[in-house]
């Protein structure tokens, strides 16, 4: 394939294994962002400090570098700026209303309420008044959450009517358009599933489903891993699989990387929480590739340049395998990693962000992050075992401030 002039939209850490994919396959790489000092644009033939926010500027750069794709990797903030810059100039992309609708919160319950999909009752409020009323008509516990944030940013699981108003000034916290969420919690039976799948030419070409695991002594619904393959049966994989799919072809949706988050009631019914129009964070993609042989990364280069996916890989599935975020479960200042003897065999990559007398705080979300694990399993057993209490092999000493 000759070389195509590819805008990445961010150029952050997590950014840098499509730059550097983009780069390997001969293509030339523009990125953007507001932030010079990011790593990728060291990696780019050329970088703009411009906001991946902002969709009249990143269009305005785009038809002036005259690109031939543009990429938002695991942004949610940078995903309707691509589709509408997409759609402008007619390159690869889905239609920018229906990445609006799934990138707010607000938006999407709307959507799945009119189109007869299961939803938790929801609505969404600039005002704690407004807010406390609606909490009235669906009792708790309740989610209380930004409209348009990810990363478990922001979001609380509150018990009683009192707790609403803290969570609703944390949620605001987290919120550009200052709009929170509220809304009844589904009754899960097992797991919350969160992982990526793939579509191309309108039909999901790829998909597998993993585990969330959380430490409740740090937050109660903040992923600190993800495991793979589910738990799931076959049966509830497959209708899981069938719901996203109709939800993705009622909005027109046609190419590119979806995160899914949803969870199974007690009925085998499936209930949608979040598809993200863009690959995941925490390692999905490169956990799936060890998983599966299937490269996530390399597909949304190649699908936005108009290279269709690979549905010749060998899927079949190779073992037990898991991200891992590292992270404090108190404030503090960090000392070490305390890491088991048991589980220095497991690790396949380790990237430790953090350093001894750097200040740390209790995990709340991906914003706490401090390093990131892939792990390998000898079984399943093993697998959940140690996801479900990880804190016996991998640890955060922390000393006080």
């Amino acid at each position: 394939m000759s070389q195509k002039r590819i805008l990445f939209l961010g150029a952050s850490a997590q950014q840098i294994p499509p730059i550097k994919y983009a780069l390997d396959q001969g293509h030339y790489v523009i990125t953007c962002d507001y932030l010079p000092g990011n790593p990728g644009h060291q990696l780019a033939h050329e970088w703009h400090n411009v906001s991946t926010t902002d969709k009249e500027a990143v269009l305005s750069l785009a038809r002036e570098l005259k690109i031939d794709g543009i990429v938002a990797y695991a942004s949610d903030p940078a995903a309707p700026t691509q589709a509408y810059v997409a759609e402008k100039m007619e390159l690869v992309g889905n239609p920018y209303e229906s990445v609006e609708i799934l990138a707010r919160k607000d938006y999407f319950r709307e959507f799945l309420v009119k189109n007869g999909f299961n939803t938790p009752r929801s609505e969404s409020f600039y005002e704690l008044d407004q807010a406390k009323k609606w909490l009235d008509t669906i009792g708790t516990p309740a989610f209380i959450k930004p409209i348009d944030s990810s990363g478990s940013k922001g979001v609380t699981n509150i018990k009683h009517r009192n707790d609403l108003e803290k969570a609703f000034n944390y949620a605001l916290s987290f919120s550009r358009e200052k709009k929170v969420v509220v809304e009844e919690a589904i009754a899960r039976s097992g797991y919350q599933v969160d992982s990526d799948i793939f579509m191309s030419r309108g039909e999901i070409v790829f998909w597998i489903w993993g585990d969330q695991h959380q430490d409740i002594l740090c937050h109660p619904y903040a992923p600190i891993a993800i495991s793979f393959p589910s738990v799931l049966s076959a049966e509830a994989q497959v209708k899981a699989k069938n719901e996203v799919e109709a939800i993705l072809k009622k909005l027109g949706f046609m190419f590119g990387a979806f995160n899914v988050e949803f969870v199974v009631d007690e009925k085998g019914d499936v209930w949608v929480i979040e598809i993200g129009p863009r690959n995941g964070g925490n390692l999905i993609p490169q956990v799936i590739k060890y998983v599966s042989n299937v490269d996530m990364i390399a597909a949304t280069v190649d699908e936005s340049i108009g290279k269709s996916f690979d549905k010749s890989v060998n899927r079949e599935l190779n073992g037990y395998w898991s991200s891992y975020i590292v992270h404090a479960r108190e404030d503090g200042i960090f000392k070490e990693l305390y890491l088991s003897e048991r589980v220095k065999p497991y690790i396949v990559e380790q990237h430790i962000y953090a350093k001894a007398g750097d200040e740390v705080r209790q995990f709340s979300g991906s914003q706490d992050t401090l390093g990131m694990m892939i792990l390998k399993y000898p079984s399943m057993e093993t697998m959940l075992d140690m996801t479900d209490n990880m804190e016996n092999d991998i640890l955060v000493l922390t000393e006080e401030r």
